[in-house]
């Protein structure tokens, strides 16, 4: 077996010195200047007081650093194996951006999850709050709230202005978002002042952050004056994008040129698959039962939940210390600097969906999972388990943490910024089902867990490509023949939702402001498994799972196609 040190032409630790590395590292530095959003996301020190510029100005210079960067790695050739891998990445990344630009993608970014809406307020949330200086710098950052509202208005009206708008459907849940964040939705206190409420240094500081936080609280509330007034009105009701913005959006998310109707056959396919292990597993909790008399059993049964969010945090928090103790050394090597992982609920007002932050390139912030309570205030356990261990190890934490220690064989880009969706939430649906052969999901509760998960993912592929592509549902099936449209949507994924009504409803939302998005669990899942048998296969008895992970988690985030490439090479 090859090992990625192993067959790179430069020796460990040099590779940080090539023209790729040195130019990888500078694009990313110059998107943190550009965009401080970035910035502290990724821990770049020097920007705690800054906001991104969201007007046009800003969108259109980091396009031109894209473009300039793409210009410059074209015509760099590379020093060694490493530096190969990382061009390719990057050509193949940053190429995908420039289209996404020249479709006109950056003037209707508008969606309940992942656009500026969200992330403007979300940065609070990775913003340091132990010392008086990092409250001043929250202060300050407080006050550039509201021209960074402006900046994204401008942006949305020249997207309108130039006939490129985001559905109508996406500013409403925008519009609302900013609602609760601007103290407009009469759902207790808002976001900022509630910041604000936990700072406590007394005096000019404190009366600086109340005024930022009013100042933050205000700019909401007039982007949700904005969306819902101004911007959804000279909307469209339309929501599906078509199979050229489609095709597009996947091959952002996947690094993939997928067969879109052969996706959409497979999807139906592993449906029905899933479905049977579902039946099977409902059998070991309550024999005779309809896996829906279990799930109710199972959602409803004090003896299986937990009360109260400091609860649920701390067993998640359990739940990750424990895997984090037992995997390393045994199936994975886990360099010191990721063994903490920390859970955290998530503030309220965002999409229903879990999520996870990386640490800081220092490591002085460890990586997080978050999770919103949607309001509730008793958790049945048995689909939070595999979430768990989705969200952390060996999931995202144990991926994208990895990646962070990775500084002698990965370049910054690779590092920080180059999550590939398809490759990343491919691994951590993969390493659920992984847990599930190790042994972690024996207890049937969350093996059912694991596959009422997998089965949503799974509809996914089927409501996403048909609803974009407005295809019609196959014969065999419930409403044969019929097309696909939000409301049809609605209805068949709250079917398979773990939390059905308005998580679902946020999930359907999502999947028509991010089309492609969604498919990227299950399709990047299916190429994970798929390359594990191709290597299964060749190598036989030799095949060594443990190698096998190291080895993929080593090459870092990949482009579904590359990273076939890549282990089939290696491995």
């Amino acid at each position: 077996m090859q090992w990625l040190c192993e067959h790179s032409d430069a020796p460990p630790g040099l590779a940080g010195l090539t023209a790729i590395f040195d130019l990888a590292d500078r694009y990313v530095s110059g998107l943190a200047d550009l965009d401080a959003l970035l910035a502290t996301y990724l821990g770049v020190p020097g920007h705690a007081e800054d906001m991104t510029d969201q007007s046009p100005d800003g969108v259109v210079a980091t396009a031109e650093l894209t473009q300039r960067t793409l210009t410059e790695l074209r015509r760099t050739h590379p020093d060694n194996n490493a530096d190969r891998i990382c061009r390719d990445f990057m050509v193949e990344r940053l190429t995908v951006g420039i289209e996404l630009f020249e479709a006109g993608e950056a003037w209707r970014t508008l969606r309940n999850l992942g656009s500026p809406v969200q992330s403007i307020r979300q940065i609070f949330d990775l913003s340091a709050q132990g010392s008086a200086e990092d409250w001043h710098h929250i202060a300050v950052r407080l006050a550039k709230v509201p021209a960074s509202i402006e900046g994204l208005q401008a942006t949305l009206r020249h997207g309108l202005d130039l006939g490129l708008p985001a559905a109508r459907r996406q500013a409403l849940v925008c519009a609302r978002q900013a609602e609760v964040w601007g103290g407009e939705a009469g759902e207790g206190v808002p976001y900022f002042l509630a910041l604000a409420g936990r700072c406590t240094h007394e005096g000019p500081l404190r009366s600086e952050v109340d005024a930022g936080a009013r100042q933050a609280t205000e700019a909401y509330a007039g982007l949700a004056r904005f969306l819902r007034d101004v911007y959804a009105p000279a909307a469209p009701d339309r929501d599906p994008v078509g199979r050229d913005r489609y095709r597009l959006a996947a091959r952002e998310f996947l690094g993939s040129d997928i067969d879109l109707d052969e996706t959409y056959a497979w999807g139906w396919e592993e449906l029905h698959r899933l479905e049977a292990e579902m039946r099977e597993a409902a059998q070991r909790i309550s024999p005779g039962a309809s896996v829906e008399e279990v799930v109710e059993l199972l959602r409803t049964d004090p003896s299986r939940a937990v009360e109260g969010a400091d609860n649920l945090q701390g067993f998640l928090q359990n739940l990750t210390d424990t895997a984090i103790a037992e995997l390393n050394g045994t199936h994975f090597d886990i360099p010191e600097q990721i063994r903490r992982c920390e859970c955290l609920i998530a503030p309220p007002g965002g999409a229903a969906a879990m999520y996870y932050t990386p640490p800081s390139e220092d490591w002085t912030r460890p990586g997080r999972t978050w999770y919103p309570t949607g309001g509730r205030t008793v958790f049945p356990l048995w689909n939070e388990v595999s979430t768990a261990y989705h969200e952390g190890v060996p999931g995202h934490h144990l991926q994208v943490g990895l990646m962070t220690c990775l500084k002698e064989d990965l370049s910054r880009y690779q590092r920080s910024i180059g999550f590939v969706s398809g490759h990343g939430e491919g691994w951590a649906l993969y390493a659920e089902r992984l847990m599930g052969e190790l042994g972690y999901l024996d207890n049937p509760d969350y093996r059912l867990g694991m596959l009422s998960g997998s089965i949503f993912r799974a509809m996914r592929v089927v409501v996403d490509i048909g609803l974009h592509l407005e295809l019609p549902i196959p014969d065999g099936e419930e409403n044969a023949g019929q097309q696909w449209s939000p409301d049809v949507a609605f209805s068949f994924a709250d079917r398979y939702s773990p939390i059905p009504g308005e998580f679902t409803r946020s999930e359907v939302d999502r999947y028509m402001g991010m089309p492609a998005q969604a498919i990227s669990y299950k399709v990047g899942e299916r190429a994970w498994f798929e390359i594990r048998a191709d290597i299964q296969s060749r190598r036989g008895a030799g095949f060594n799972l443990k190698d096998f992970h190291t080895q993929a988690l080593h090459l870092g985030s990949l482009g579904l196609d590359q990273m076939r490439r890549e282990m089939l090479t290696a491995m």
